[in-house]
């Protein structure tokens, strides 16, 4: 046991300056930006450095120190609902945790949707049905869990939950459509509520925390409604309507210079102009700018997010002026199109996409154009987020887990 310690201080010093701890990366938003990137990077082929079998599901890849996690679900000999733990180095698998599920009929029902997320030595779950874990980051031990269906009368949506849990403070927050409340909070320490607000019920959206005016908000997106919420206290500070058909509430909305962006397959994009009490519609497009999955990208004015139709589009924030599309040339075209959308180093314009092919597509994104530098095939089909640490990506598709350095 002493060794497993050594050994996890030496690696993490290494990785830790680079985590990828929870949905999105270090920072929630994308973005990567590793140092000394060199200027040939492009040419390079990935390595692979090692692969793991593992379960179907669509939950993002995060890892902490020198290790790396994973959600995934098998159906034999029972149908359980994994979180697996494995060595950054060497892909060896260093503690894994299971519980019963059932499934029944839930569409696109291959397992978990949601990223571990690694916070202050703990790893925090939630399951497509429900089930809410904590455990030792480190070791795999259950600090607690819970089955927010049963305890909290959470209401499962049609494709499972998906929303990530966010850490805030001493706080884990849970969009679960609870009885009284879209968010749940719950000590991180015991696993115990501590407040639950909102009024809709879940959608698939990880809330995210912005500041805006010098006041922090939770933004949780539900089927019905855009929700502000005190992330204190769980009062609704506003709602804006938006319902969604099908309750396809998805994509993490953007906040930036005083706007909100939200976008759906359906009913496309509005443009929130954020006041000291309630939001005004800035703009909307109902059918030119439609987003779905995928968690767009900002810099300098300008949004790039993958349309429903069109692919990756760029268009400006303030105004929803489209610039260019790229005509489905970087993931393909389909009824449920997807990639995962990270800056690489983005003082340079440089993204790195992975998209639903498992293709990593290097490209540079302006207002203008965007230039496509290289692209390798990483992983098979996928959905889910990597994660990227030091020089590495680690990526996951319904059968495998590989780890892959980049330079």
């Amino acid at each position: 046991m002493m060794k497993f310690f050594a050994a996890f201080l030496i690696s993490s010093v290494a990785f830790s300056a680079e985590d990828w701890p929870h949905w999105r990366g270090p920072h929630s938003d994308g973005s990567w930006n590793p140092k000394d990137i060199p200027a040939d990077f492009a040419r390079k082929e990935p390595e692979r450095v090692w692969k793991k079998d593992i379960g179907a599901g669509f939950g993002g890849v995060t890892t902490s120190g020198s290790q790396v996690y994973v959600m995934d679900r098998v159906r034999t000999p029972r149908e359980v609902e994994r979180v697996l733990c494995f060595d950054a180095e060497s892909g060896s698998s260093l503690w894994q945790q299971s519980w019963e599920v059932s499934y029944g009929g839930m569409e696109y029902g291959t397992g978990p949707r949601a990223s571990v997320n690694i916070s202050e030595g703990k790893a925090f779950t939630l399951g497509a049905t429900g089930v809410a874990s904590c455990f030792d980051a480190v070791t795999g031990r259950v600090i607690w869990q819970v089955d927010t269906v049963q305890t909290y009368g959470a209401k499962i949506p049609k494709w499972g939950f998906a929303a990530s849990p966010v850490t805030d403070g001493s706080r884990v927050l849970l969009h679960v459509g609870a009885n009284g409340g879209s968010v749940l909070a719950l000590d991180k320490n015991s696993g115990k509520e501590v407040w639950r607000g909102g009024p809709d019920p879940a959608g698939y959206c990880t809330p995210e925390i912005i500041t805006h005016a010098g006041t922090r908000q939770l933004i949780a997106w539900g089927p019905e409604n855009v929700q502000s919420l005190d992330p204190d206290s769980g009062r609704v500070n506003w709602t804006f309507p938006y319902k969604i058909t099908y309750g396809v509430s998805i994509a993490q909305p953007l906040y930036h210079d005083g706007i909100l962006l939200v976008s759906g397959y359906w009913h496309g994009a509005k443009a929130l102009r954020l006041g000291e009490k309630s939001p005004s519609l800035l703009w909307e497009n109902q059918d030119k700018i439609c987003g779905l999955m995928s968690a767009p990208l900002f810099k300098d004015g300008v949004v790039y997010m993958l349309d429903k139709t069109r692919g990756l589009q760029a268009f400006e924030l303030k105004t929803g002026k489209i610039l260019w599309s790229d005509e489905n040339t970087l993931t393909p075209k389909g009824s449920n199109p997807q990639m995962s959308l990270v800056w690489m180093q983005e003082s340079a314009n440089l993204a790195a996409l992975l998209n639903a092919d498992g293709e990593l597509v290097y490209v540079t994104l302006q207002p203008d154009k965007r230039v496509e530098l290289a692209r390798w095939q990483i992983i098979g089909k996928t959905w889910a987020h990597p994660a990227f640490a030091g020089n590495r990506i680690f990526a996951r598709s319904d059968k495998e887990l590989s780890a892959w350095r980049l330079w």
